[in-house]
């Protein structure tokens, strides 16, 4: 019988949102063997508040084939079923917050399989606020990527400051990293805002940045000035968004030279000359393509903004500094520290190679003897008031029996599912804004 390296892995990704769903695949691909390179792993993503749409599933563009919403017992219900048919996964891949990646880990023990699969976990972006609560929560992986060296070391002394064990920590990076080198075009000048959900969270803030980067509009007729929005309203990512720039823009007289875009990032960078944001990962993206890349202090440099992880990038700058032309310019060093734009930097490991730690240890894993059974930080011994709330949160159950629906009950669930999700998508932040009154 072929060792499980010598067939193309059995690959399941378990995702909570869009955002994730797209690092999920595209990490699958890149850590398991070549040999499956361009397979699709088996997609499914949790039923909840940030369970993305056809929409923003297929706007990740990287995959044909729709994930399987699923709660989490049904997930390891359906790994548990996979194993005892002969066709049990070889690697997981775990996209999720950090909470629920620990419940998950718990219930992948409870199953007691003959053989687990490797469980991979890590971030999809920046990783500026919980450093030391996510890391714990994601504990008990066999990989815990992370996505540069700046961060491994990071994780690294978490895990080495608690007592845990932080062989799991393998250096990599962002998966949907690449597009091509930035190279400007006669005649185009086009600025673009990537937003984010939730940075910055109050109404004013937003206001203040949606009304600057009109006003920047203003002033500069000859460029094109957009606003790259990640979700359409009604929809949600990892991050509850209450204050759409959608409707507050309908305040402002906007110039002809600014307008809302939405769509893949990728496809966005291709035409942009400078990517303006708060925080956002796609800064990241930008930078990897050398396109020249502004980071906002007008809110101040704050961890609750996120734009404290690049200090000393050299890319801080303001919207005065931005109206009067200024362009930062990125520190070499700091580059090579986040594994981004890594060609020719001293240091840092070439974006073609910077997954092979990963899938020699997967690879390592899946060739070696049965793997030991779970062991994360957080238990009962070490976390007896902290835990047992998350676990309780998930009520993960694969013993308790599976409900036989009618027609009409599926018809009924699905409604009741649709009227959750308006109640705490966009009924709820309604009723927190009037409590505010």
């Amino acid at each position: 019988m072929p060792s499980r390296t010598e067939r193309a892995a059995r690959v399941a990704v378990l995702a909570d949102s869009d955002t994730r769903w797209k690092w999920g695949v595209l990490t699958a691909r890149r850590i398991t063997a070549e040999s499956a390179e361009n397979e699709d792993p088996q997609g499914f993503v949790l039923r909840g508040r940030a369970t993305p749409t056809t929409r923003q599933l297929a706007e990740t563009a990287v995959s044909d084939t729709a994930p399987r919403e699923v709660t989490g017992t049904e997930f390891l219900r359906e790994v548990r079923d996979a194993a005892a048919r002969g066709e049990g996964y070889d690697v997981i891949v775990l996209a999720l917050v950090g909470g629920t990646v620990r419940a998950m880990l718990h219930g992948l023990a409870e199953l007691s399989l003959q053989r687990r699969p490797v469980i991979v976990t890590g971030y999809v972006g920046v990783v500026y606020e919980k450093l030391a609560d996510g890391l714990l929560l994601r504990h008990g992986a066999d990989v815990v990527l992370a996505n540069s060296r700046h961060d491994a070391d990071r994780f690294r002394a978490v895990y080495e400051g608690v007592g845990a064990d932080p062989d799991a920590v393998v250096e990599a990076a962002l998966p949907f990293l690449g597009g091509a080198p930035y190279t400007p075009e006669p005649g185009r000048d086009t600025l673009v805002l990537a937003a984010q959900p939730s940075v910055p969270v109050t109404k004013a803030e937003r206001a203040y940045v949606l009304r600057r980067l009109v006003e920047h509009a203003r002033r500069h007729p000859q460029r094109e000035v957009l606003l790259k929005l990640r979700s359409r309203p009604g929809e949600h990512t990892t991050h509850l968004e209450e204050f759409p720039y959608q409707k507050l823009v309908r305040d402002l007289p906007v110039p002809p030279n600014f307008r809302l875009v939405y769509g893949h990032m990728g496809e966005v960078l291709d035409r942009t000359d400078l990517l303006v944001t708060v925080s956002s990962t796609a800064a990241l993206e930008a930078l990897h393509r050398r396109i020249p890349t502004a980071v906002l202090t007008d809110l101040g440099v704050r961890e609750a903004l996120g734009n404290h992880h690049f200090i000393g990038s050299g890319l801080l700058t303001s919207f005065d500094r931005l109206d009067n032309g200024a362009v930062p310019k990125p520190d070499e060093d700091w580059l090579s520290r986040q594994g981004v734009g890594a060609a020719g930097l001293p240091g840092a490991i070439p974006y073609e190679k910077a997954f092979d730690a990963a899938r020699e240890r997967v690879a390592e894993l899946l060739d070696g003897p049965a793997l030991p059974p779970v062991a994360p930080y957080y238990t009962s011994e070490t976390a007896g008031g902290y835990l047992p709330g998350i676990l309780a949160r998930h009520r993960l159950d694969v013993t308790a029996p599976e409900p036989r629906e009618s027609g009409v009950r599926r018809v009924v669930r699905e409604a009741a599912r649709g009227a959750y999700r308006h109640g705490v998508q966009r009924v709820a932040p309604v009723i927190r804004r009037l409590g505010e009154l």
